[in-house]
């Protein structure tokens, strides 16, 4: 038998990378909160794990 692939795995968190790339890109030019909302509700969906703050520090250290 083959053994396990790490392929698949390794799409995925790239994947999941490249997504959370856009959506910080999508939120950073936004001005709705309405819009800032979704995305946030989108990212727990994308990433369980990543919490809201997570999200948000690249864009603050980019800001400063």
């Amino acid at each position: 038998m083959s053994g396990f692939s790490r392929r698949p795995e390794i799409r995925r968190r790239r994947a999941r990378k490249e997504k959370i790339a856009n959506l910080r890109r999508r939120y950073a030019a936004t001005k709705s909160e309405a819009d800032r909302k979704k995305i946030l509700e989108k990212i727990q969906r994308v990433a369980p794990t990543m919490s809201a703050e997570e999200f948000l520090k690249p864009l603050e250290k980019k800001s400063s």
